[in-house]
């Protein structure tokens, strides 16, 4: 059979036209046979009978042409009544969470859903997964993600207000664009027991007291005594003052740049820290970030800001002379413990720098270097630390998942020689792992200045935290 429309009407046209071609054929002789005998109006059976029992089998079959071209243009979609529903969220990265059946999405609203919702134009629906706490839209994305999520945006709100949340993500088991729509009341902030203020006022007045007590040296041994010598926490002021300065135009370099990007923060919530005063800031996302590049912007700005003024006071203190003509006498392999901090003395320092030999500094550089350290392990890319952050931007979920996995091993190889290694990979395995939170959508690739300046934080970052293999030398360094 040939068939030429493509609309339900045509073709029921065009299979009329066809049989009754076929059936002014085959009736022409036999119905003349028949008067001429006389046996018209007999028990025979009409010529009108026959076209309209013809008509009849034509019309069913007709409309079982139509009803599976149109279930051939759904995509095969499967009933959602024999589909078992899935417990919890179908979204990635949160919590789980126990559900009621009055989260669940009605089956007519996802009919309406993939039938009036989505479409040839945005993203072409063809099987559902039901879950407690959404559904899960499997097919084909039709031009450009962002494109579409906007079209899809609208028409929901359009259809339900504001009663669902659209995100368009990537399926990590084939690497294929869904969507994903939720009711919006299952995306409530999680509320804690302690008063988000009271707990970030109280870590921050114990990493007060950390940056002036890694200051203070006499005071490191006997952390009792500290009590009964609080005049010896003034002289750790100066120190803690920078250490703090490169802290807070960090966080502040994250708070400029979401407001622009519409992400809001919660109060930070700064992490003590013996060895270096503090481990930097903690700081929970309230929002549902848009887009990768948003969270990239939001992520790397922190890092670059602290890294800028770190750096720029690190090397302001090699060419300040030393405080009180003596400052601070260091042997030259303290530097082995940073690549870049160790680069930069010997090319500012020249043969002053020599193995086994002391020199004395300007404490600014010790003071900047801590600044540069703090800023350098909250870029390793692990979890929900601006590294890890920054490598969901640029590489996706999937891809920064197994990021953080090798991170956190190296780390805890680390950890055998570093204290503050293993401090940190206990804070990012108990408070930082993740994962990060769904992106409203996470198909669209970041821009690529963007790209190169998350790259180049996380460049910095390893080169801070690497040690400084070459002797310091003049005839090892010319040939470096």
């Amino acid at each position: 059979m040939l068939l030429i429309a493509v609309g339900s009407d045509g073709l029921l046209v065009e299979l009329l036209k066809h049989r009754l071609n076929q059936m002014a054929i085959m009736t022409s002789f036999p119905v003349g046979l028949e008067e001429e005998d006389g046996s018209k109006g007999g028990d025979q059976p009409s010529f009108s009978d026959s076209v309209a029992e013809d008509k009849f089998q034509l019309d069913s079959q007709a409309v079982d042409e139509v009803n599976n071209v149109e279930n051939k243009d759904q995509g095969d979609i499967q009933d959602i009544d024999n589909v078992e529903v899935a417990s919890g969220s179908p979204l990635p990265g949160l919590k789980p969470q126990q559900l009621d059946e009055s989260f669940r999405i009605p089956r007519e609203t996802i009919e309406i859903l993939k039938n009036q919702v989505f479409g040839f134009d945005t993203f072409f629906v063809t099987s559902q997964d039901p879950y407690e706490g959404g559904v899960l839209f499997k097919g084909n994305l039709r031009g450009e993600a962002a494109k579409s999520y906007e079209k899809i945006t609208r028409r929901m709100q359009d259809t339900f207000g504001d009663v669902y949340k659209l995100f368009l993500l990537i399926n990590p088991e084939d690497d294929k664009p869904v969507a994903v729509v939720v009711p919006r009341k299952t995306l409530q902030p999680d509320t804690t027991a302690v008063p988000e203020w009271f707990a970030a006022a109280a870590f921050g007045l114990v990493t007060v007291f950390t940056l002036l007590l890694r200051n203070v040296p006499a005071l490191q041994s006997n952390l009792l005594s500290t009590f009964d010598n609080l005049e010896l926490l003034k002289d750790g002021l100066p120190g803690a003052f920078v250490t703090a300065l490169t802290l807070g135009v960090h966080e502040l370099g994250h708070i400029l740049v979401a407001r622009d990007a519409g992400v809001k923060f919660g109060i930070p919530y700064f992490v003590p820290s013996w060895q270096i005063g503090s481990f930097g800031a903690i700081t929970r996302i309230l929002n549902i970030v848009p887009k990768r590049e948003d969270l990239l912007k939001v992520a790397l700005a922190g890092p670059l800001a602290g890294f800028s003024v770190g750096f720029l006071l690190y090397i302001l203190g090699f060419i300040l002379p030393p405080s009180d003509g003596i400052g601070v006498i260091v042997d030259a392999s303290v530097f082995h413990e940073s690549f870049l901090a160790g680069g930069i003395a010997k090319l500012l320092l020249g043969d002053a720098l020599k193995e086994g030999t002391p020199i004395s500094l300007n404490p600014l550089v010790i003071w900047a270097w801590a600044g540069l350290l703090i800023n350098a392990i909250n870029s390793i890319p692990a979890g929900e630390l601006d590294g890890g952050r920054i490598a969901f931007s640029i590489w996706g979920r999937k891809a920064s998942s197994r990021i953080t996995g090798v991170s956190i091993v190296l780390l805890g190889l680390a950890s055998l020689f570093s204290d503050v290694a293993f401090y940190w990979v206990a804070l990012i395995f108990f408070l930082q792992r993740g994962p990060i939170a769904p992106l409203s959508e996470e198909i669209t690739d970041p821009d690529e200045k963007y790209i190169g300046l998350g790259i180049l934080v996380l460049f910095l970052g390893l080169l801070v935290c690497l040690p400084f293999p070459f002797p310091f030398s003049e005839e090892a360094i010319s040939n470096f």
